[in-house]
C-alpha cells in the first residue's frame, strides 16, 4: 500500500484549490450578471429611442403635408408637396409622396432638401407597410417610416435612427466597460475573502500535514501537535472540523502512549528474561560438554539425546544473546564509535561465510580505495555477517553470493546480492521484523535461524543513523546497506 503524504501547503488559490474554485465560480458568476444586465439595459434602451422616434414622428404627421410643390434646388425639379409643409422635420429626415402617376421624395440636410433617387424612392415604397415601419436606406441608414394619406396622396414621412443607435453603442460601451471593472474587483475582492477566510482551513492542513510526516509505527511518538484553539471553534465549519482533528489527534496520541508502554513492558521483560536465561543455559551447555568424557560408555541413544541437549543449548544461547542485544538496541543503544575501514571488514566476513559455507559460490567487489565511516566496528561487523549468513541459509547449495562495496556520494553503500530463489513478495515487507521466516520461496536449513538477524541488521543500520533495503524476484535478492563516509 501507498501512503501519500500532504506536502507544503498550496497557495489559497493554487490549481485545485477551493479558494480558486469560489474565486472562478464568483467571477463567472458576477459576468453572467453583468452581461445579462448589459444586454436588458441595451434592449430597454433601444426601445426607448425607438420610442421617442416614434412620438416625434407622429408630431410631424399631426401637421398634414399640405404645402404646394417647391423647387429644392435651382434646376426646377420640384420635390414633394410636403417638403416644404412640415415644419419641425429634424436634419436628415425623408418624405416621400406618391400619387399613384408620380412619385418624388426629398431627405433635409443642413443646406436644404435635396431630391431622391428614384431607386431610393421605389425601394422606401417597396419597403413600407401601413404601420410604422423600419426601413434602411440606402446610403442614408436606417429610417422609421409612417404613411399618411391627404386628398388621395400618399405622403411617406421618416426620421432617421443613427443618432438613436449612436446612443445606444455608447451606451452599451459604457456598460461594457463597467462589467469588466466589475468583474475584475469581484476577482479581487474575492480573492482577498477567500484568502482570509480559508486561512483556519490551511491551518487545520498544516497540522494534518505535520502529523502525516510523523514516525507512528514504533517507538515513542510526540502527537502534542493541535490546532490552535481558535480554529477549532465549534460554531463554524472550519472550526468544527479543527476539533475534530484536535479530539482524535488525543485520542491516537494515548493509544500510542498506552502502546509504547506496553511495548516496553515487553522488551523489558524480554530482556529480564534473556539475562535470567543465560546463567541456566550456560550450566546446561557445561553439563552437556561434560558427558563428553564418558560419552562413550553411554547408551547410543543416551549418547544422541546429550549431543542433541548441547546442540539446541547452543542455539538457545544464540537466541538469548541475539534478544538482549535487540533489547539494548531498543533502548538508547550505547555504540563504540571509531574509524573503521570497510574494505577490510567485508574481505574478512566474507573469507568468514565463506568457510562456513563452502558449498556456496562466494566474491567480494571493493573498491581500490578505502571507504572510512564512523561506527562501532563490532556491530557493523555482525551486520554484514548478519547478512551473509542469511544468504548462506536461505539459499540452495551451488548459489552464487556477491558482496560489493561502492562509494554514492557521501555515503558507503554495502550490497549483499543472490541469485537465488527470491523472496515471496508477501514476505518482502515483513523480512526486516523479528521472527520472521523465510516460507517455500527461500530454502531454509532447520535450525540455523532464529527469526532475529536481519532484525538486528535493521537495529544497528539504524542505531548508526544509516538505512537498509532490500529488493527481490526469482533468480535476483539484493540487500543494500547505506552509511555515511567520513569526509
Amino acid at each position: 500500500m501507498t501512503v501519500m503524504l500532504v506536502g507544503d501547503a498550496p497557495s489559497p488559490i493554487g490549481p485545485g484549490t477551493l479558494g480558486r474554485r469560489l474565486v472562478i465560480q464568483v467571477a463567472a458568476t458576477v459576468a453572467i450578471v453583468a452581461a445579462l444586465m448589459a444586454a436588458i439595459s441595451f434592449v430597454a434602451m433601444r426601445e426607448i429611442t425607438v420610442q421617442r422616434t416614434d412620438s416625434q414622428l407622429a408630431d410631424i404627421l399631426a401637421r398634414q403635408p399640405s404645402a404646394p410643390y417647391e423647387s429644392p434646388d435651382s434646376s426646377g425639379s420640384r420635390g414633394p408637396r410636403g417638403s416644404g409643409g412640415l415644419p419641425g422635420m429634424p436634419v436628415g429626415g425623408i418624405i416621400v409622396e406618391s400619387t399613384g402617376s408620380t412619385e418624388a421624395g426629398a431627405i433635409l440636410q443642413r443646406t436644404g432638401w435635396v431630391l431622391l433617387d428614384d431607386s431610393v424612392i421605389d425601394h422606401i415604397l417597396a419597403s413600407s407597410t401601413p404601420r410604422i415601419t423600419t426601413i434602411d436606406v440606402t446610403s442614408f441608414g436606417k429610417y422609421r417610416f409612417q404613411a399618411t394619406i391627404v386628398n388621395g396622396t400618399t405622403f411617406l414621412v421618416g426620421l432617421p435612427l443613427t443618432d438613436a443607435d449612436n446612443v445606444v453603442s455608447t451606451v452599451l460601451w459604457i456598460e461594457l466597460a463597467l462589467a469588466a471593472l466589475a468583474i475584475g474587483g469581484a476577482i479581487i475582492v474575492t480573492r482577498v475573502v477567500v484568502i482570509r477566510n480559508l486561512r483556519p482551513l490551511h491551518e487545520v492542513a498544516r497540522v494534518a500535514a505535520e502529523v502525516s510526516r510523523r514516525e507512528l509505527d514504533r517507538g515513542e511518538v510526540d502527537l502534542s501537535l493541535r490546532v490552535p484553539e481558535s480554529n477549532a471553534d465549534p460554531t463554524s465549519e472550519v472550526g468544527r472540523v479543527g476539533l475534530a482533528i484536535n479530539t482524535m489527534l488525543t485520542n491516537v496520541e494515548s493509544a500510542l502512549a498506552a502502546r509504547q508502554a506496553s511495548e516496553m513492558k515487553v522488551r523489558q521483560f524480554v530482556a529480564d528474561a534473556s539475562h535470567e536465561l543465560r546463567n541456566p543455559l550456560a550450566a546446561i551447555r557445561g553439563y552437556a560438554e561434560l558427558t563428553r568424557r564418558g560419552r562413550e560408555d553411554l547408551p547410543e541413544d543416551t549418547q544422541f539425546a546429550m549431543g542433541r541437549i548441547e546442540s539446541e543449548s547452543e542455539r538457545m544461547s544464540r537466541l538469548v544473546e541475539d534478544l538482549l542485544l535487540l533489547a539494548r538496541l531498543d533502548n538508547n543503544p550505547t555504540l563504540q564509535l571509531s574509524e573503521v575501514e570497510l574494505t577490510d571488514l567485508l574481505a574478512n566476513a566474507t573469507a568468514d561465510a565463506q568457510v562456513a559455507g563452502p558449498d556456496h559460490e562466494w566474491d567480494v567487489e571493493v573498491p581500490e580505495e578505502p571507504v572510512i565511516i564512523r561506527a562501532d566496528r563490532f556491530r557493523i561487523h555482525q551486520v554484514i555477517a548478519n547478512l551473509l549468513a542469511n544468504a548462506r541459509t536461505h539459499t540452495p547449495a551451488g548459489t552464487h553470493v556477491t558482496a560489493s562495496l561502492a562509494i554514492d556520494g557521501m555515503y558507503a553503500v554495502v550490497k549483499v546480492a543472490d541469485d537465488g530463489p527470491g523472496i515471496s513478495p508477501a514476505l518482502l515487507p515483513k523480512v526486516f521484523e523479528r521472527f520472521v521466516r523465510a516460507d517455500i520461496s527461500r530454502v531454509r536449513r532447520s535450525g540455523q535461524s532464529t527469526g532475529l538477524g536481519l532484525a538486528i541488521v535493521e537495529a544497528v543500520v539504524q542505531a548508526h543513523g544509516g538505512t537498509v533495503n532490500v529488493t527481490s524476484r526469482p533468480g535476483r535478492t539484493v540487500f543494500e546497506v547505506r552509511l555515511r563516509r567520513v569526509a
